[in-house]
């Protein structure tokens, strides 16, 4: 009588699905995944030691380069922190262009994330789509900011640049193309028999798994864990009646989706923000000083928490960075992949958590 024998098989660190170079130790029988490992620790960076002793200055700078797809909300998260150390308050106007930028960066964020995993289940045609709608949202960053990646656009006390009439005019004409797309690449998505054959019930994991995991952002959000979107808790988002959006099947399909209808969410908050911008300055001044404080806000993938130390002068003592793709990784490890049918499906739930290896090697 033939037995099955377990076989090991490791996926990457150089996958030509990865973004980023990750592996993943899977034991098997037959095509069904019994235990997987992460390994982590092929791109290593060591920002967090190099802003240590740094002016606030550099830091701000350093902040965005941890995580090159999501650099807007590393940029604000840290200078949110510096202003609460030092009490600096933020005109009104500046607080709303803040809220555009972090948002035109979820949505291309997100879009980027997407595109992965219709690249991974081999959906070309779609994935090459998102890619193409994706430029012109980081056109519209540029154009607020000046830059499509690495922007530095805010500053204790407010932003580098104002949002011209005309060019807020050009942002919410691209919106609306860029809405469009969307809606039909949804549908196609929604729709596609492969997809479905490849997402849905595919990486399932439960509510109570997901918070047993502490999982955040989109991944939490896909199994029905609620008010775990950080948004809900800072003072612009409630005043522009935002609400979280959740859904309840926890597989792959609905992590791709939920990032879809959180781009049509951004989208929207872009819009109002335009649309009821505030008159007066986008900068209102202040000194760094000397303080520690633990502040987090809402990266595309989830809790991004700083926890900073500076001294009189705005030099950063210490620094701590926790990036939410740590949690979601490990939740994918135990949780989403175990019991998968078959090695293929591995490599597609890995992607569907959105994983960032960067944040995590910072």
């Amino acid at each position: 009588m033939k037995k099955t024998v377990d076989v090991s098989i490791p996926l990457g660190p150089m996958h030509p699905c990865w973004k980023e170079p990750v592996r993943l130790k899977c034991e098997t029988a037959g095509e069904r995944v019994l235990h997987t490992e992460v390994e982590l620790g092929y791109m290593k960076k060591g920002i967090e030691r190099i802003m240590r002793g740094r002016p606030w200055q550099e830091v701000m700078f350093l902040a965005e380069r941890v995580c090159g797809i999501c650099s807007v909300v590393h940029n604000m998260v840290f200078i949110e922190a510096m202003e609460l150390i030092s009490d600096i308050a933020v005109p009104p106007r500046a607080a709303y262009l803040r809220v555009v930028a972090n948002e035109l960066d979820r949505v291309a964020s997100h879009i980027l994330a997407n595109f992965s995993y219709c690249y991974t289940i081999e959906h070309e045609t779609l994935a090459m789509y998102l890619l193409n709608t994706r430029e012109r949202v980081l056109d519209n960053l540029e154009r607020l900011t000046g830059s499509r990646i690495n922007t530095a656009y805010m500053i204790p006390g407010g932003v580098r640049f104002d949002l011209l009439p005309e060019d807020a005019a050009t942002m919410l004409a691209d919106l609306a193309k860029v809405e469009e797309e969307l809606k039909r690449y949804v549908q196609i998505f929604e729709s596609g028999p492969l997809i479905g054959l490849r997402s849905r019930g595919i990486g399932y994991m439960s509510r109570e798994d997901a918070i047993r995991a502490h999982t955040v952002g989109p991944t939490a959000r896909a199994s029905g864990v609620e008010d775990c979107d950080l948004r809900l808790r800072h003072p612009t988002y409630r005043a522009l009646g935002f609400e979280q959006v959740t859904r309840t099947e926890g597989d792959n399909f609905a992590r791709v989706m939920l990032r879809f209808q959180e781009v049509f969410q951004s989208i929207d908050l872009i819009r109002k923000c335009v649309d009821t911008l505030p008159a007066g300055h986008i900068r209102g001044g202040g000194l760094c000083r000397a303080g520690e404080v633990s502040y987090s806000g809402e990266a595309p993938r989830g809790e991004l928490t700083y926890t900073i130390k500076t001294d009189d002068f705005g030099r950063v003592l210490d620094i701590a960075i926790r990036t939410p793709s740590i949690m979601n990784i490990e939740a994918c490890a135990h949780y989403m992949v175990v019991n998968a049918t078959s090695i293929a499906d591995v490599t597609s739930t890995f992607i569907s958590s959105d994983p960032c290896i960067a944040c995590n090697e910072r």
